[in-house]
């Protein structure tokens, strides 16, 4: 297991132009999207809406990160907002999913924005400090919260990631919607976004924190049930860390 390094990422940073960002948030729904990492959670998100009610506030929600498929993979209905602290309106209207219009930063989550909170892919962009921020936000809101990672740091993960994301984003920028010109161009004739993707990719796997981590970062946020471990899904594995008030 390689250990924890937080390295930059370029979609972390506010200079960022928006149509880079957009692509690579694109990107990420969309392979989301066909590979479903995150159905494992489905289960513990359906009992969480049961004992704690069918809202649920998506945090760092980027391109609406898995919403579009795995709200169809939960036995009930639920009332989704997307949130981000920079957010993609386009792509939240294309899925269909409720947002608030104004950025949200998950360590200050609004008062009136209540309900289970979830995020996906989102929590390793934060030093453990930050993290725990994230984490004791809720903690103070008495909101659930469920916290899920499709990278880690193995090197079985690192290693295809690096050898093989150019490919997949060659051949999935095609199945993207809405379409984007400006997301063709930069990906095939001048192939910027393909390079950001693969720098962010790794340097997510390098960040992402171990179930072990995850428990450490709530210590003393106490009145709340904690869950830490890994889920395998054919060859992958999904991190996640659940926390519910009790009762």
């Amino acid at each position: 297991m390689v250990p924890r390094l937080h390295l930059f990422e370029f979609n972390d940073q506010p200079w960022l132009p928006e149509v880079l960002r957009r692509a690579e948030t694109d990107y990420l729904r969309t392979i989301i999207e066909l590979t479903k990492p995150f159905a494992p959670l489905a289960p513990k998100l359906a009992e969480l809406a049961e004992r704690h009610g069918d809202k649920v506030v998506d945090l760092a929600s980027g391109g609406a990160g898995p919403w579009r498929t795995l709200r169809t993979q939960i036995a009930r209905p639920l009332e989704l907002t997307m949130t981000d602290l920079f957010p993609n309106e386009r792509a939240y209207r294309a899925a269909g999913l409720s947002f608030e219009r104004q950025p949200v930063d998950a360590k200050a989550v609004p008062p009136h924005l209540s309900g289970i909170r979830t995020m996906f892919d989102a929590l390793h962009h934060h030093r453990p400090a930050e993290a725990r921020a994230v984490l004791a936000d809720a903690h103070r809101a008495r909101a659930p919260i469920v916290i899920g990672e499709a990278t880690n740091r193995r090197v079985l993960v690192i290693l295809p990631t690096l050898l093989l994301l150019p490919l997949f984003i060659l051949f999935i920028t095609p199945l993207i919607r809405p379409v984007s010109g400006w997301q063709l161009l930069l990906t095939y004739l001048i192939p910027i976004v393909p390079l950001l993707i693969l720098w962010d990719g790794v340097v997510s796997c390098l960040r992402t924190y171990r179930p072990a981590e995850l428990l450490e970062l709530t210590k003393g946020l106490d009145g709340y049930r904690w869950e830490a471990n890994e889920l395998k899904k054919g060859g992958s594995f999904v991190t996640y860390l659940v926390g519910e008030p009790v009762r």
